[in-house]
């Protein structure tokens, strides 16, 4: 139901705000059997519908015949000692129990199965979460809505289609968080569909309404105006659109009259950044970082390139790698990014993500007033966190890392096991604290993080790479594999050129965990220099 609501002389469409939400792969593939079930039960109820439709027709039919014989000659019929009888006990018992069988409520199990299968739907929350991710992903992948609409995503197993409707609510999303620009993209493609053909229960009068404030919004008055006498061509009592009409003949009219002025060009110039989808506050860094995430802007020079190698590496001697060394190669220069190949197992992954799974929550960063864990909305998945001692795989894990890095892992924090679904991303950010956030890890007690290793346990389709916006890198996501990196420079001086992002999940599923290693214990292991940028 739309609402009406005047603000600034203009009728706008009205809904609902939701905060945004995010649900795990995990979970996803949890609610995909639970409808499978609900489907199923949903059957077993019209099967049991059918049986007694079944039964009734079949009553109905030998009633049919009887009363069919018994109509030509009434009296002969009931003269019939017999027919007496049978006619007393079918009125007084039998048509009784087909009363019941007709009052019988055969849902009573599939309501039940349903009301207990409903604690674990999606609410408003997820859907409209849902409804961001593929926004977010149409940004950060400069895709077009028709593509979007039409499935034609890259590395699809199942494709899928957006109905007109699915359109329609994606613009409403758009529109409750005051984002004109997509809702003008998506209320378009609504109608473009619905122009097409398509049967939907959303009507281009309702499509229109949307359509034309928000682009009335972006400060296409024109287009605007032309949206809303389209929209009166098809209901002329509509009251708003009647409103608007006059509201923007009179701005027209007033401009006209106006002499332009340098205010005035100027609005023309945020109109035309809005109308482009971006913010007149737009920062140069999102746009490297969306352009990374696409595997365009890296700066990798082919003389650079001549100096990154592959090689096999024993932990300096390490017993454990001499006969098995590691293989290692280098993904990056400045910083110098590691990347380990083969260094853990499927089965290793495998019982991670087990440990990992039950407590999978919403992903947190350190506050750096505070010093503690919350959560905050530029990044989007579910993690969870496990200690060595609670399984020799983790132990194991651990020691691995510590072997490689020469670090000692027993300051470090513990594994975090993330998982980022469709649209989850981890937006630019240092892992180590700044110095104007000096409480960030007081807690700890264990000092600034000097180093983060990350473990890819999943291959993804499309998207999920790991960005470093400073320095124009991107590493893609390869199970079986982990990157390595200072935080750090040896002087306990941060290195700002780490700055890195997780990029949104396009297709596909991102499983990863990574150690993030602190400064206490690494005195001897890594000595500080006396130069600050060494």
């Amino acid at each position: 139901m739309i609402y009406h609501v005047l603000i600034v002389g203009i009728l706008l469409p009205q809904t609902l705000a939701h905060p945004g939400f995010f649900t795990s792969i995990g979970q996803m593939t949890d609610l995909i059997h639970t409808e499978k079930d609900l489907v199923t039960s949903l059957k077993d109820y019209i099967k049991a519908e059918e049986d007694k439709l079944e039964q009734i027709k079949k009553w109905a039919e030998k009633l049919d015949r009887l009363t069919s014989t018994a109509t030509k000659d009434p009296e002969g019929f009931v003269g019939h000692p017999v027919n007496a009888f049978k006619l007393m006990k079918r009125l007084n018992t039998e048509w009784s129990e087909l009363e019941n069988l007709v009052l019988k409520d055969m849902s009573d199990g599939f309501i039940s199965n349903l009301t207990i299968q409903r604690q674990y739907f999606p609410n408003d929350e997820d859907q409209v979460g849902a409804a961001k991710a593929l926004l977010r992903l149409q940004d950060t992948y400069n895709l077009d809505t028709d593509t979007i609409s039409k499935g034609n995503l890259p590395g699809v197993k199942h494709k899928s289609f957006l109905t007109a409707e699915d359109c329609f609510e994606l613009g409403k999303v758009a529109y409750t968080e005051a984002d004109y620009y997509h809702t003008e993209l998506w209320m378009g493609q609504a109608l473009r569909q619905l122009d097409e053909g398509e049967v939907a229960t959303v009507d281009k009068v309702s499509v229109l309404d949307y359509l034309s404030y928000a682009v009335y919004q972006q400060g296409d008055l024109d287009k605007a105006l032309l949206l809303t006498k389209k929209l009166l061509e098809l209901d002329p009592e509509h009251q708003r659109a009647n409103g608007n009409l006059k509201y923007f003949e009179y701005i027209m009219a007033k401009e006209k009259d106006d002499n332009k002025s340098t205010s005035g060009d100027q609005s023309d110039q945020k109109s035309t950044l809005r109308k482009k989808g971006i913010a007149v506050d737009y920062l140069p860094e999102r746009q490297k970082y969306e352009m990374l995430c696409r595997g365009e802007g890296i700066k990798m020079t082919p003389r650079r390139q001549k100096k990154l190698f592959c090689r096999y590496h024993d932990g300096n001697r390490n017993p454990k790698f001499i006969l098995a060394p590691a293989k290692q190669e280098d993904e990056w220069d400045k910083p110098r990014i590691i990347r380990f190949h083969d260094i853990i197992s499927d089965a290793e992954i495998e019982i991670v993500k087990d440990l990992a799974k039950p407590r999978l929550s919403r992903a947190t960063v350190h506050d750096p007033e505070t010093g503690k864990l919350t959560t905050a909305q530029y990044r989007v998945s579910k993690s969870a966190w496990l200690s060595g001692y609670e399984n020799p795989v983790v132990s194991r894990i651990n020691m691995r890392i510590q072997d490689l890095t020469g670090l000692d892992v027993s300051t470090a924090e513990e594994l975090q096991v993330a998982n980022y679904g469709v649209g989850g991303q981890y937006e630019p950010h240092f892992d180590f604290a700044r110095k104007d956030e000096p409480d960030a890890f007081k807690e700890l007690g264990t000092g600034n993080r000097i180093a983060t290793w990350l473990f890819y346990m999943s291959d993804v389709s499309a998207g999920g790479a790991t960005v470093f916006p400073e320095v124009g890198a991107s590493v893609w996501p390869k199970k079986g594999t982990a990157v390595f990196w200072y935080n750090l420079f040896a002087s306990g001086e941060g290195d700002y050129s780490t700055r890195h992002a997780a990029c949104p999940v396009l297709v596909g599923n991102k499983w990863v965990s990574n150690k993030w290693l602190h400064e206490r214990g690494q005195e001897f292991r890594r000595p500080c220099t006396l130069s600050e940028l060494e």
